[in-house]
This record gives structure tokens, C-alpha cells and sequence, in this order.
């Protein structure tokens, strides 16, 4: 599987999520260009947001009248994570921020998984670093990497640092197949601590599924990183052990 396969396999689980329905329905998408599947994705995504549009800004404008502490328990109890999700990108920036923080991990995770980031990008990058930590900690229990990938791109390096610390080795390859903005791969791992890159690669070891996911991130790593890869080839499965070699010769 080239790369090219591998982000349009990578768009093709985002674009499922978003429809709701299991990926295999979808596999005859393979062959479509990834940044065709991912400006669908992106049009989907805003029709769903963008339906009752009207009624959401009232509710937004609404929501000024009170207090950030009720606004929070309504948050919870009555609105739920998915219309909670649709006003977050029509509040003002401080305001969901104060809202965001007075919210439990475990609610803030389920909002997460039905936002669109790139509409509350600025809300995003100034919730609490701990109160970031302690959602990927949440996602990660979920197991839902498809969440975790989409918001990486939109916090702090210091906040994807502590966040990637409560992140297995083997679910930063999951994380990373899914990574909205590949570019951002080479970066995210130059984040991580000395020896973590080859304990991630390691992981592949004892789950043949993670072969892919371990292909993709190393195309993606510059020379320097692709030299700690080099090191431990003899260590990977040699299934695995071959692709890496074609890869990277």
C-alpha cells in the first residue's frame, strides 16, 4: 500500500464517522484522490453544521444572558454533547472558554467527538492544558483516535506534549494514521521524549494491524528520525522488517 493509499484508507474512517456507518461500506472509495475524499468530508461536515443555523445563533446570542456556571450544568444536563458542539463555533471565544473549563473531562470528550474543530479553532487552543490532558486521557480510554487526530493540529506544542504523555505507544500510531494534517507527523514526534519513537515502532511487534499505521508515520519523518528507524529494523516483524526496507530505501 503506497501513501497515497494510506491517507485515502485514513479519509475514507473520518468520512464514516462522519456519515455514521462502519468504514467497510465505503472501501469502494479507495481509489478517489485523498484530497477529494477530504474536501467531502469538509462539505458534509458543514451542511450537518450548518443546518438550523439560524436557530443555533439565537441560542448562542441566548446564552450570554447567563451565568457561565448555570450555562455549563444546562450544557450537560440538558443540551447534550452534539448541540452543545453545533454552538461552540458561534460563542464568543471567551465565553466558551469559561463554559469549557466548568465542564467534566468526560462530557467535554463526548462534545469533542461531535465537533468540528477548524469552527472553534480559537476556543480550542486556550482551554486549560490540564483540562486538555485529562479529555485525551478520556478519548484515549474510548479508544477514539479519529477525535484525538482531528484536534492536534489546532493546540499548542506544549499542550500536544502533555496530552501525548497519557497516549500509548501503540495507540500514537492509531492516532497518527488518522492525523488530520499529515504534515504535522514529523512535527508531533519531534514532541515526543528520547526513545519514545522507537518504543512506538516497537508496538508493532505483538499487532500486525499497526503495520500500516507504522508505514505511514515513517513516510512522513525526516532523515534525522528515519535513522532511528534504520536502527532498529532488525527488531521489527520481518513482514513488516521488508516494507519498511522498500520504503525507505
Amino acid at each position: 500500500m503506497t501513501a497515497g493509499n494510506f491517507a485515502a484508507r485514513a479519509e475514507i474512517l473520518k468520512l464514516a464517522r462522519v456519515l455514521g456507518v462502519e468504514p467497510e461500506n465505503l472501501d469502494y472509495l479507495e481509489r478517489v484522490d485523498e484530497d477529494d475524499l477530504r474536501a467531502f468530508r469538509e462539505q458534509v461536515t458543514d451542511t450537518l453544521f450548518d443546518a438550523n443555523l439560524v436557530v443555533l445563533q439565537r441560542m448562542a446570542l441566548a446564552s450570554r444572558l447567563l451565568p457561565g456556571a448555570v450555562l455549563a450544568k444546562i450544557a450537560e444536563r440538558v443540551f447534550g454533547p452534539m448541540l452543545c458542539a453545533r454552538i461552540a463555533g458561534l460563542v464568543d471565544v471567551n465565553r466558551g472558554i469559561d463554559v469549557a473549563k466548568r465542564l467534566s473531562p468526560r462530557f467535554l470528550a463526548e462534545v469533542a467527538a461531535e465537533l468540528d474543530p477548524r469552527r472553534a479553532s480559537a476556543i480550542i487552543a486556550r482551554i486549560p492544558l490540564d483540562t486538555v490532558v485529562e479529555v485525551a486521557r478520556e478519548l484515549t480510554r474510548r479508544e477514539d483516535w479519529i477525535t484525538l487526530g482531528r484536534f492536534v493540529g489546532h493546540l499548542p506544542d506544549a499542550t500536544v506534549q502533555r496530552s501525548l504523555e497519557v497516549v500509548g505507544d501503540a495507540d500514537l500510531l492509531r492516532i497518527a494514521f488518522v492525523l488530520d494534517d499529515k504534515s504535522r507527523i514529523d512535527h508531533v514526534v519531534a514532541l515526543l521524549p528520547a526513545g519514545r519513537l522507537t518504543k512506538v515502532l516497537r508496538a508493532t511487534v505483538d499487532d500486525e494491524d499497526l503495520w500500516d499505521p507504522a508505514l505511514d508515520l515513517i513516510t512522513h519523518l525526516n532523515d534525522a528520525r528515519l535513522d532511528t528507524v534504520l536502527a532498529l529494523v532488525d527488531e521489527l516483524p520481518a513482514g513488516l522488517r521488508e516494507r519498511v526496507q522498500a520504503t525507505i530505501r
